[in-house]
């Protein structure tokens, strides 16, 4: 009966680490990914129920801030070529949320418990934050390039107009639309929404 008892305690355990420990296998095809990743469509679902965005949008700005794994970080920066100085920001999990901003999300929304490496948190967090941007900034939640723009630069300098001095980021941001655009194809076609 210990022996029983101590299996069950240790299964527990290990099923209240949940999520997924690697990145889905097939990040080019959204059917694919999420008929890998059932938990997935629920939580899209969820956020486009709640906050009203396209399930095509988030998965292309999941795609480009993580890759779709739960434990993204920004890389290290280093002094002098070899010295480690902490990483380039706070960024975290699948959204990249930075701390400031989580902590915001966790108070306006009454969230406390919420992670960012928890696909449903971080799901949840980028509808928040994408129904801000088109609350102060007038970016329709369809328009992934500029929801894009002002998730990456937030919304004061996206209003600045910061990211126009980055030709590398309107590059990424274009890259960002054309993979919603092509996952919203595959949805549209997709049995597994």
């Amino acid at each position: 009966m210990k022996r029983a008892l101590s299996a069950v305690l240790i299964l527990l355990i290990v099923a209240s680490c949940g999520g997924y420990r690697d990145s889905p296998r097939n990040l080019d095809n959204a059917c694919l990914l999420l008929q890998e990743r059932k938990p997935y469509a629920r939580a899209f679902r969820r956020v486009e129920r709640r906050w009203g965005v396209p399930t095509h949008v988030m998965m292309a700005m999941i795609h480009q801030e993580s890759k779709f794994d739960s434990n993204a970080r920004t890389p290290h920066r280093f002094a002098l070529g070899i010295i480690p100085m902490g990483r380039q920001s706070s960024a975290y999990g699948y959204s990249q949320a930075l701390d400031g901003t989580w902590g915001d999300y966790k108070r306006e929304t009454g969230n406390r418990r919420a992670r960012r490496n928890d696909f449903n948190d971080a799901t949840d967090f980028m509808g928040w934050y994408m129904t801000k941007t088109r609350d102060k900034l007038g970016i329709p939640l369809s328009d992934t390039y500029n929801q894009y723009l002002a998730y990456h630069d937030g919304h004061t300098g996206y209003r600045r107009g910061t990211w126009k001095s980055k030709a590398w980021l309107v590059d990424v941001a274009q890259r960002v639309a054309a993979r919603a655009q092509v996952y919203r194809v595959q949805l549209s076609n997709c049995r597994h929404r």
